[in-house]
């Protein structure tokens, strides 16, 4: 059937507004190709989850809202990155880690992956009781990993597919802790059960503090150049209603009330926009 070629302008412009938020288009990158020598086959869970866009917006603002409450990881960010003067940039970065792993060429995906524990070695040195940190301490890396599996895989239960079956949920964790084991991690969980016990036992390693709250605020203001700010905060009240309530009393983070139901049905509407952009199922 012939598309009308008002829709399809429409449509391709939206496209290109997306792409250039995900990828540095004025230093000439582009979107990640897929490729039929990934890591994980079509079809799967991870590559299903990891599609949606707004699931991943949303659920990537709540897991590294998660991971800033392990004083490690928070120091590390604050001593080896320039996140507060480009938030944007390493976002942009870390989503394209996620593409490639997920959808590149296995030797990109490795590459990647290589690259990674690379910087992760050089990254070290102190919190604030003396006490020291490694970017490549297998605990910190588990935490980064559960926060981030959770909360992909919860937006993504919550705005696209709430009856994933349970089978497929767990196929998402096995298929995650690929990655997740080659950048170091343990433990690292391939279920759901496990998910939940790991996130229970790594709890304990958290602390609040102001640069935690003044980090969860940064994330939840900040204004992708090409994103329109009214989406921005509609993702971020999503990422904050799906926080567990002990994360969201940590980060001095107001429990969602009556306004969280518009944030949802609009988050929704614009993942269904985006999904019909981007030919997705």
């Amino acid at each position: 059937m012939p598309q009308d070629p008002l829709s399809e302008r429409i449509r391709m412009k939206l496209v290109e507004r997306v792409r250039g938020v995900f990828n540095d288009v004025e230093g000439g990158e582009q979107p990640v190709p897929v490729s039929d020598d990934a890591l994980f086959e079509k079809d799967t869970p991870i590559r299903m989850v990891h599609a949606d866009i707004v699931g991943m917006m949303v659920g990537g603002i709540r897991g590294l809202l998660l991971q800033m409450l392990h004083p490690h990881a928070l120091q590390g960010v604050l001593d080896h990155s320039n996140f507060r003067s480009d938030m944007h940039g390493r976002l942009r970065r870390t989503a394209r880690f996620i593409a490639v792993t997920t959808f590149g060429h296995r030797d990109d995906a490795q590459a990647a992956i290589e690259r990674v524990n690379r910087i992760h070695a050089a990254v070290g040195g102190t919190v604030p009781d003396g006490s020291p940190y490694s970017a490549s301490d297998p605990r910190i890396l588990a935490w980064v990993h559960v926060a981030e599996a959770t909360s992909f895989l919860a937006a993504y239960l919550r705005h696209v597919r709430p009856d994933m079956p349970g089978s497929e949920q767990d196929e998402y964790y096995r298929q995650f802790a690929v990655i997740a084991r080659a950048l170091g991690a343990d433990p690292v969980p391939l279920d759901r059960r496990e998910a939940e016990q790991i996130f229970r036992e790594l709890r304990s390693d958290l602390a609040t503090s102001p640069k935690a709250r003044e980090i969860a605020d940064l994330v939840l203001t900040q204004r992708p150049q090409g994103a329109p700010p009214a989406v921005q905060s509609m993702l971020g009240a999503e990422a904050v209603a799906l926080l567990p309530p002990f994360a969201r009393s940590m980060l001095g983070l107001e429990r969602p009330g009556i306004g969280a139901f518009p944030a949802r049905a609009a988050t929704w509407g614009v993942g269904k926009t985006l999904r019909w952009a981007f030919r997705q199922n």
